[in-house]
């Protein structure tokens, strides 16, 4: 195997132009890289430079090695800003957007324990449903929960787990407009939304054997914000898919039902984005492996 520091002096040669700036950057003789470089190629058996008084150049051999060498370079000085980040206290400001729902549910009961872990830690966190721009507005984490993070961009993802949602109804309902037996049924149930498009909504909704139904209806109500929908359907207005984590009291105490068994919506994907993992502050790195770590204690799953 190849010296692998004779890999990084070919590599600053070629950055730097020439065998005296290389030295210079390095903090080394001219001749000891030089000599370094003429081992390598010695090792590898193939020229990897032209050399003349006035120009120095790679070979077609060199330019395919060069692009190894760098990689190496890159790799070895992400190693040592881990290392250093992973030793450094974290300390100052994380900025967080955060879903509404999710803030006043699982992010609101892990943000205090984690605080009290790192004292010199900040957190400012927007409590928005708004899609943020992290780099326009300086968000260092977006906290997202979708079904999909295939619109995430260029941003970095990193998933948290799964949230199952639920389709209920209250039992007032039920019993007002009858329990259905069949997907197909459900369609006789009034229905709350989130949105709509000119009045209708559709549903894809997931049962036994991963059976599949497309449920099309008319909401009577729509609301941007789940704990709104939450009381509508705890008050009888419509049945709705709400995240489990929203409502478990609910239905441990029976006010809120699953109007057929089995069958609802397929979960959500939580999951935090930010714009990069080269720099990122270690209060940043921790604040996201802590939510990694805690976000399953909180009602998450992740599929085996």
């Amino acid at each position: 195997m190849q010296d692998l520091n004779n890999m990084l002096y070919f590599a600053e040669v070629v950055d730097h132009g020439g065998f005296a700036a290389a030295a210079r950057a390095l903090g080394l003789p001219k001749s000891t890289v030089s000599r370094r470089v003429a081992e390598l190629e010695a090792g590898l058996g193939a020229r990897l430079l032209y050399r003349t008084t006035r120009k120095l150049s790679l070979t077609a051999t060199g330019e395919l090695y060069l692009r190894h060498c760098v990689s190496m370079r890159e790799q070895a000085q992400a190693g040592e800003e881990a290392v250093a980040q992973a030793q450094a206290e974290p300390r100052g400001t994380v900025r967080v957007a955060c879903p509404v729902t999710l803030a006043q549910t699982l992010i609101g009961h892990l943000l205090p324990a984690f605080l009290e872990r790192y004292p010199a830690v900040r957190v400012e966190m927007e409590v928005t449903n708004r899609v943020v721009d992290l780099v326009q507005e300086g968000v260092d984490v977006a906290l997202r929960v979708r079904s999909t993070v295939e619109d995430s961009g260029s941003m970095v993802v990193k998933n948290l787990g799964l949230t199952r949602v639920l389709l209920l109804a209250s039992p007032q309902q039920l019993e007002r407009e009858g329990r259905p037996k069949t997907p197909a049924d459900l369609q006789t149930l009034s229905t709350l939304a989130m949105s709509s498009v000119d009045g209708r909504a559709t549903w894809l909704l997931v049962g036994p054997g991963g059976q599949s139904f497309q449920l099309e209806h008319r909401p009577r109500y729509t609301a941007d914000d789940l704990e709104t929908l939450k009381y509508a359907v705890l008050h009888g207005t419509g049945m709705c898919p709400l995240p489990d984590y929203l409502c478990r009291r609910e239905m441990r105490e029976g006010l809120l039902v699953e109007p057929l068994a089995g069958w609802g919506p397929p979960p959500n994907i939580m999951h935090a984005v930010f714009p990069s993992r080269r720099g990122m502050a270690p209060a940043v790195r921790r604040f996201l492996d802590y939510l990694g770590e805690h976000a399953t204690s909180e009602g998450l799953y992740c599929p085996q």
